[in-house]
């Protein structure tokens, strides 16, 4: 799963790049991306480590899985090392050494256990979130540069730990009936598409770093502490202190992991925009 999302992040980044800016809440930005193979390659590795997040959901509490979601930013790090040249300097090491460190401890701490459900309550909290989250999206893709990139990444976080919620209960379906039938397949996919579209509007205002983070921070937290309150999530023992210590950990190595990654990602960008134009200007000129 951290690996499928940190291909995602680095390749869908890209795309939302090279994709005319939009102003406006408006669904047909998916499609536009989705005329980018880059961007669809990134879709397919979001939706394969999807799919493995919401199989280890079925056991595993949520703080340790959506810390782990987040996590997926130092696999994107070193595959900008890899594949776009990025140097990595020591901080940069350090960082991805204390994020390996919190996830370490986070799978430490965390006590498998199947979830208890939601209850009709849930179902029409969460109802009501997808709605809220579409309104509160439509307002803030009016804003420009960081603003909007935290803004809308933060209501992208939220609509994904939403989707995280649903995913929990969901996963221990007894049957593929049971699973259809559920509300809650459906609630997980509208927040996940309405997430999906508010981080690529996000990508769009030219902060990744403002946008991922705001992102990773609204996703793991209010999950975490509704899987704690609500959904049976579990601490071994004694273990507690490693469980807070291991969260705040990766969350602030994803932070720090960010803004390491994003003007090197904008760099990248423009070389790409560039071959276009040095290639066309090679052509244009007349052989001697």
């Amino acid at each position: 799963m951290i690996v499928a999302y940190g291909f995602a992040n680095l390749l869908q980044s890209v795309a939302a790049a090279r994709t005319t800016v939009h102003h406006t809440f408006d669904p047909g930005l998916l499609l536009r991306l989705a005329s980018h193979r880059t961007y669809l390659v990134g879709l397919i590795c979001q939706v394969t480590g999807f799919v493995l997040a919401f199989l280890a959901r079925r056991d595993l509490p949520l703080f340790l899985v959506q810390a782990s979601v987040a996590a997926g930013l130092g696999v994107t790090a070193i595959l900008g090392v890899l594949v776009l040249k990025w140097r990595l300097p020591a901080a940069e090491v350090a960082l991805l050494a204390l994020l390996f460190g919190g996830i370490t401890a986070l799978v430490l701490a965390a006590q498998p256990a199947p979830s208890r459900q939601l209850g009709t309550a849930g179902l029409i909290g969460l109802t009501v979130a997808v709605g809220v989250i579409a309104v509160a999206g439509f307002f803030a893709a009016r804003l420009h540069g960081a603003p909007g990139s935290v803004a809308l990444g933060s209501l992208a976080g939220m609509a994904f730990s939403a989707a995280a919620v649903a995913a929990r209960p969901l996963a221990s379906a007894d049957s593929a009936e049971a699973f259809v039938r559920d509300p809650l397949l459906y609630l997980l996919i509208a927040h996940s598409v309405v997430g999906q579209l508010l981080l690529g509007l996000a990508m769009q205002r030219g902060s990744t770093t403002a946008a991922v983070a705001a992102m990773d921070a609204a996703g793991a937290v209010p999950a975490a502490i509704i899987g704690l309150l609500l959904l049976n999530d579990r601490i071994w023992p004694g273990r507690e202190w490693l469980a807070g210590v291991g969260f705040l950990i990766t969350l602030a190595s994803v932070v720090g992991l960010t803004r390491y990654a994003e003007p090197q990602h904008h760099h990248a960008v423009a070389r790409e925009r560039e071959r276009p134009m040095i290639g066309a200007g090679a052509a244009a000129r007349p052989r001697r």
